[in-house]
């Protein structure tokens, strides 16, 4: 199975990488598309596949092509890619807000995925949401999901107008994360801690809660009560937090960020 990334950034090494060091492709089975010269010179010395400059030396080749450029720069390359397409070949867009009825059509391919990975993703513990087009064989799909376990876990969803949900969830998920994170910090330095000592305490504190949660078959609102005691702290926190209505603020972040995903994906 021959795999051809187009576009050298973050994302598209994040994906060579994961690949290579899960054994599920070899460095010949590799190919690496980057318009930037200086970017291809770095990456070559990776030595994590073969990257070319021009897609007329290696599309041909592929049987996955992965497109992992910015969404403004899709238009000019599938300009480029839609006179040499084979359609055997299964394209994996990662493009945020590209549907996958203009890449089909812009490219004049039937074999379109589309998916959301989120930035975890760097480090193996990324979370992405994807769907296909009709013409996608299962067999396909098994190898593409397997390719995106490479950077955590995937899961597959029948409706297109879920990756925008997937977007604000798990997409921009991250960032709620850090957000309550820093606050926490900023908490804690304002009790008296300084500032390597907030960040222990706060993120060991999130690293142990996610596994508690992860090892058993409590909900959340079943462990806020198992740290709970009547009239105690965590009851006091969790007063002020009802009283300033977090919970619902945080679902509207989550709300906001999916009306902008359906926003982009109309533009």
């Amino acid at each position: 199975m021959k795999i051809l990334i187009i576009g050298g950034g973050n994302m598209g090494l994040t994906y060579a990488q994961s690949f290579l060091r899960s054994h599920i492709a070899s460095k010949e089975d590799m190919m690496i598309l980057e318009k930037s010269p200086e970017k291809a010179e770095q990456i070559a010395k990776k030595d994590i596949g073969t990257v070319y400059g021009d897609p007329k030396d290696c599309l041909h080749s592929a049987d996955i092509i992965i497109l992992a450029v910015k969404p403004q720069d899709s238009a000019k390359l599938f300009a480029s890619l839609a006179p040499m397409i084979d359609p055997q070949q299964v394209f994996l867009s990662i493009m945020a807000g590209v549907k996958m009825e203009t890449i089909s059509q812009a490219l004049g391919a039937a074999k379109v995925i589309r998916a959301m990975p989120n930035l975890p993703a760097q480090i193996g513990m990324g979370m992405t949401a994807f769907t296909s087009s009709e013409a996608v064989t299962r067999i396909e799909l098994v190898m593409v999901q397997n390719l995106l376990n490479t950077t955590g876990k995937a899961i597959y969803v029948e409706k297109e107008s879920a990756i925008d949900a997937a977007t604000a969830i798990s997409g921009s998920g991250p960032a709620y994360v850090w957000y309550f994170m820093d606050a926490m910090m900023e908490a804690a330095q304002n009790m008296g801690f300084n500032h390597s000592e907030s960040e222990l305490l706060v993120s060991q504190t999130f690293r142990g809660a996610i596994e508690l949660y992860n090892k058993s078959s409590f909900s959340c609102e079943e462990w806020i009560q198992k740290v709970s005691s009547k009239g105690g702290t965590t009851e006091a926190a969790m007063r002020s937090y009802r009283s300033n209505a977090v919970h619902e603020d945080i679902i509207a972040g989550a709300q906001a960020a999916l009306n902008r995903a359906e926003e982009l994906g109309q533009s």
